[in-house]
C-alpha cells in the first residue's frame, strides 16, 4: 500500500528566540504514539518554521505551506463526509484534527473528541 505523507514541524525549535513546540504536530505524536500502527502507513517529514516550507508547497503549490498537513496518495482511500482540499492534484487535509478524523475512518483510531 502507498503511503500517505505527513509534514510535522520538528518536536522543538526556535521561533522570535523562544524555544517552543506546535500543539498541533504533538496532538498528532500522541495519537501515532497511541496507534503505531499508523506510522507504518505514513512517510513523516520534517518541515522548518520558516515560510515557505519548501516540501509541502512543491507538492500542493504557492501558499500551501502549513505544518501539520497529510497529503494523501493518489491512491489512497478518502474518508466519507470529509471535505479534501486540493493543490497541484494532491488531495490533503491541513490540520490536525481532520487529520484524526481522517485516521479514525480510514484505520479505525478513535475520533477526535469536540471540535
Amino acid at each position: 500500500m502507498p503511503h500517505d505523507t505527513l509534514f510535522l514541524l520538528p518536536p522543538g525549535f526556535l521561533a522570535d528566540g523562544n524555544r517552543e513546540f506546535c500543539p498541533e504536530c504533538a496532538e498528532l505524536w500522541g495519537l501515532i504514539c497511541w496507534f503505531p500502527a499508523l506510522k507504518e502507513t505514513l512517510d513523516i517529514v520534517y518541515v522548518g518554521i520558516t515560510h515557505p516550507r519548501e516540501p509541502i508547497a512543491a507538492l500542493l503549490g504557492e501558499g500551501r505551506h502549513n505544518a501539520p498537513t497529510l497529503v494523501l496518495h493518489a491512491s489512497s482511500p478518502r474518508a466519507p463526509g470529509l471535505s479534501y482540499a486540493q493543490g497541484n492534484g494532491n488531495a490533503y487535509l491541513p490540520s490536525a484534527r481532520q487529520i484524526a478524523r481522517h485516521f479514525a475512518a480510514i484505520h479505525g483510531t478513535p475520533e477526535p473528541r469536540g471540535g
